[in-house]
Formats: structure tokens, C-alpha cells, sequence
């Protein structure tokens, strides 16, 4: 290997290194660009709408955004707020039922099969048992840990509001000069392959932008028959839940499961039988989402197979943590362009083509 090919390697392992370094600000950049496609979009339609300057159309898509968040904050945020809380205390209680009734149908099986009663009452038991009883120690420890839970998780919620705020912010400022940061882009590629890459790119925000749509439309969807759903069955928390069956059905495969936790726990809590309809009810209504609402609201989408988003959302949770996970599906559509166009049009079809004629 000669000197300017070492140089070069290291060169390329040293940028390689670099990215891995930045990789969670790398994600944030992305999660920006999502979000200023997300703008634009919004920009462009006012425009064709009302036929203003860019920078008046602008001012008005997040003014506009602006006042549904900030009524959405009064209307909503309270109740769910309350709700949410109500939800969180009643899941131990939940989780308590489930193990009696778990408990008393292992008794009734042993029953039938051994004509005896050789299961525990779990909760005289418990009650009466003077050793689960924590001394002085142990509830200073106790304690102690729970401050630096408490601590910990302040810090991690100051360092996802900082997150949050640089995405807000860079995606603004990309929303106001698109065109100026999409050609930085394009300078960054070699001259011989710019004007594809702008092809590519533009392709790339067609992809995302039926994704946001799409993804949208269905989790309102969602958030409507669940709404519905639980009010017939009488279920409490209605709000809470059915907002977050529509937040977590951003994040497939693992989303819609989060989401039938909760109502499941609520239901558990005045019968037995709620919670068994809640569940069916559910996977219907997740079925319909996959093969009927988000077929026909994204038929213009890149199509992602199922096993290529879930390969995503393992990979990308692993590189990236928690926001690799809410991110993947959209790095899974971009992968899967950036592949199909990059690698699979402009170099295997060539090569195999320059293959025949030799």
C-alpha cells in the first residue's frame, strides 16, 4: 500500500470515527430536516392557497401551529394530565387483581387434580409476615436511591427539553431557506453526481412527506375508534388511553402493544371480562389500521416491508437509544430510497450492464 492510499484509510477511519462520536447529534439533525419537510410542506400549501411571500406564509404556518398547540395545551393537556396520573396509581392495583385471579385458578386446577387447597393466601400472608417489613436501614437506603432516581431522571428530562428545543430550532431555520441548505448538501457530492443527488433528495422529501401524512391521518384514526371503543365499554380514562393508542401508533410493532397495556389494567379493575374485550377490540382496531386505513391513506408511500421496519427499529434503538426507536420508521424510508436508487439503479444495474458488454 503505497503512502497516499494509507493516508487516505486513515483519513476515511478517522471520518468514520468522527460520525460514530456525533452520531446522537447526527440523529438530531435528522429529526430537524423531518420536521422542516414537515414545514414546508405546510408553507407550500398556504402558498398555493393564498398566494403570499414565502416568509409571510411562513410566519403564518407556525402561528398558526402555534395557537392549535397552545389550545390544544388548554383543552387537552389538563384532563389527560389527570387522567394519566389516576392510570398510573390504579396499575398496581391492577397488577394485583391479575395475580389473585391468576392465584385462584391455579388453586381451582389444583383443586380438581389433587382434591386439596395447597395455595397461599398472598395477601394475609403478605400482611401478616413481619420480615417484608423494612428497618431502618433499608428505608434509608431506600430513600437515598430514590433521590438519585428522582435526580437522574430531572437531568434526563433537562436534556430531552434542550434536544427538543435544538430540533425546533434548527428546523426553522432550514424552513426559512430550504433551497440555500439543499444546496450545501449537493456541494458536499462530487460535481459528476449532483444533479442526481438533487433527483434523489427530492425523492427522498416525497417519501417523508407521504410517510408524515400518512402516519398522521392513521394515528388519528386511531386515537377516534379507541375513543370510541372504550366509551361503549365503559372504560374509564377514555382520553388518556385513546391519546396514547394515537401517540405510541407512531412507533410500530412496538407502539400498539404499549398501548393496549393500559386500558387492559383499567378494564381489570371492575371485570375480569372488560379487559378480555378491550384486548380484542384492540387488535381489531390495530388491524385495521395495517390493512385498511394505512393502505389506503399511504398507497403513494415508499413501501416498507414489515420485516424491514422491525430490522429498523432493533438496529437503530441499538446505535441510537430511545430516539433511534421514535425515529426508525422515517430512517427506514430514507434507507430504503437512498438503497434502491444510490445502490441498486446506479451501481449494480450499471455494473451488470458493463458486465454483458465486456
Amino acid at each position: 500500500m503505497s503512502f497516499p492510499q494509507a493516508l487516505s484509510l486513515a483519513a476515511l477511519i478517522a471520518a468514520s470515527l468522527i460520525l460514530w462520536t456525533l452520531r446522537h447529534l447526527l440523529l438530531l439533525l435528522f429529526a430537524a430536516i423531518v420536521l422542516a419537510l414537515a414545514l414546508c410542506s405546510l408553507v407550500e400549501t398556504v402558498q398555493r392557497r393564498f398566494p403570499m411571500q414565502r416568509s409571510l406564509a411562513l410566519l403564518a404556518s407556525v402561528s398558526g401551529l402555534g395557537l392549535v398547540l397552545a389550545v390544544l395545551l388548554v383543552v387537552l393537556v389538563p384532563p389527560f394530565v389527570d387522567e394519566f396520573a389516576l392510570l398510573l396509581e390504579k396499575l398496581p392495583q391492577a397488577a394485583q387483581t391479575l395475580l389473585q385471579l391468576v392465584l385462584s385458578g391455579l388453586d381451582q386446577v389444583n383443586g380438581v387434580l389433587y382434591g386439596i387447597d395447597t395455595m397461599p393466601n398472598v395477601d394475609q400472608q403478605g400482611l401478616a409476615s413481619p420480615s417484608i417489613l423494612p428497618d431502618s436501614s433499608t428505608l434509608a437506603s431506600g430513600v437515598g436511591s430514590g433521590l438519585i432516581g428522582l435526580i437522574g431522571l430531572a437531568g434526563n428530562l433537562g436534556s430531552a427539553c434542550l434536544s427538543l428545543l435544538f430540533v425546533v430550532a434548527a428546523a426553522l431555520m432550514v424552513a426559512v431557506q430550504p433551497q440555500a441548505y439543499r444546496q450545501v448538501g449537493i456541494q458536499l457530492v462530487p460535481s459528476f453526481y449532483r444533479r442526481r443527488a438533487n433527483q434523489i433528495l427530492t425523492l427522498c422529501g416525497e417519501a417523508l412527506n407521504s410517510w408524515m401524512v400518512g402516519v398522521s391521518i392513521s394515528s388519528l384514526a386511531v386515537f377516534l375508534l379507541c375513543w370510541i371503543t372504550l366509551s361503549l365499554l365503559g372504560v374509564k380514562l377514555v382520553l388518556a388511553n385513546a391519546l396514547l393508542a394515537g401517540v405510541l401508533n407512531l412507533i410500530p410493532n412496538v407502539g400498539p402493544t404499549m398501548s393496549t397495556v393500559f386500558p387492559m389494567a383499567v378494564a381489570l379493575l371492575d371485570a375480569p371480562w372488560k379487559a378480555a374485550a378491550v384486548l380484542g377490540a384492540y387488535v381489531v382496531i390495530q388491524n385495521l389500521e395495517s390493512y385498511v386505513i394505512t393502505p389506503s391513506v399511504m398507497h403513494h408511500q415508499v413501501k416498507l416491508l414489515p420485516g424491514l421496519t422491525l430490522a429498523a427499529q432493533v438496529l437503530f434503538t441499538v446505535l441510537f437509544g430511545p430516539l433511534g426507536l421514535l425515529m426508525a420508521l422515517p430512517l427506514a424510508v430514507v434507507m430504503q430510497v437512498l438503497i434502491g436508487e444510490v445502490l441498486i439503479k446506479d451501481v449494480l444495474d450499471r455494473w451488470s450492464t458493463v458486465r454483458l458488454r465486456t
